[in-house]
């Protein structure tokens, strides 16, 4: 009879009904935890280097006083182990500290959400080479595109998809720069390592390598030859002037090597030093053209120290 019809009511679970601010807290640090490096793999392509600099160093007698303080975050690999999408100065650091296992937060990431949770992290460094944003970006960017091509991203853990707005929009809004000079770091993505390589030490400008970017493969060796030969480095007149000539079908190795020898009035690149030893010893932070300054200053330095001891030892 329809008057015998029983409905069923749903109870909320014991468990759920008392849980506490407190519990939940826990049940959120259990995802904390220490896990042994060796189950800890590289972010794949990861932008960005780990450099045994002096910041290492003290990061280092941080870890072997207090242990790491701020856990890395890691996501689980479908293998059973982890992979590593932020804390890779830390990981680096526990091993020259000789610890066996690294302190993580275990996320639940997709791909894409993990390439740009590793991306923001990382952006919050000091000190980002140009090879290392041009990179980061391109990797985020394209993360980004791809969700925008999925329908199950909208309240994604690292935030909202926005309807009607383009990825380069977001993420120019994200980082604080056009979105013009976006695409320029991304181009630098196109240059062969060994220019990329003068631009993060600062022997070839930001602007001229982007216009250099637009160059074969060939004809930017063919460049690196010609910059070798006359010791110098393209201005942007001249990079650009290389871009058109290759835009028309008439950018020749012979076209190269001209456009380098032509007279470049304070626009000589030539390095203060040539000896490796002194080179490596100089900071990057000491702007082009004053690395002479510095090592006259640190010479002085020296000196006086020296003399500091040889009037001590009378």
């Amino acid at each position: 009879m329809a008057g015998n019809k029983r409905t069923e009511i749903k109870l909320t679970a014991y468990d759920d009904l008392f849980e506490t601010d407190q519990s939940r807290e826990e049940a959120k640090l259990s995802k904390i935890r220490d896990i042994p490096i060796s189950q800890i793999d590289e972010f794949p392509d990861h932008p960005f280097k780990v450099l045994m600099d002096e910041d290492m160093e003290q990061l280092i007698d941080s870890i072997k006083r207090s242990g790491v303080m701020t856990p890395a975050t890691v996501r689980l690999k479908e293998d059973g182990r982890y992979e590593l999408i932020s804390g890779h100065r830390r990981k680096k650091a526990c091993e020259l500290a000789g610890l066996e296992t690294l302190k993580c937060e275990v996320k639940e990431l997709t791909r894409d959400e993990a390439i740009i949770v590793m991306v923001e992290s990382n952006l919050q460094r000091t000190t980002i080479l140009p090879s290392e944003k041009a990179f980061a970006y391109k990797m985020r960017l394209e993360a980004m595109n791809r969700q925008g091509k999925r329908t199950d991203l909208t309240c994604s853990p690292v935030g909202n998809k926005l309807q009607g707005v383009k990825s380069s929009d977001e993420l120019a809004e994200k980082v604080g720069e056009s979105k013009n000079q976006i695409f320029r770091y991304i181009r630098l993505t196109e240059l062969v390592p060994e220019i990329l390589q003068m631009v993060d030490d600062r022997q070839i400008a930001f602007r001229p390598a982007v216009e250099i970017s637009y160059l074969t493969e060939e004809q930017q060796y063919t460049l690196l030859e010609a910059m070798s030969y006359n010791d110098a480095t393209p201005s942007l007149a001249q990079a650009i002037k290389m871009k058109k000539f290759n835009q028309d079908g008439k950018l020749t190795n012979e076209v190269i090597q001209s456009i380098m020898e032509e007279e470049k009035p304070n626009q000589k690149e030539k390095p203060a030093f040539r000896d490796e030893r002194i080179t490596k010893l100089i900071p990057k932070s000491v702007p082009r053209g004053q690395e002479a300054d510095f090592v006259v200053k640190a010479l002085e330095f020296y000196n006086r120290h020296l003399q500091r001891n040889k009037a001590h030892e009378r």
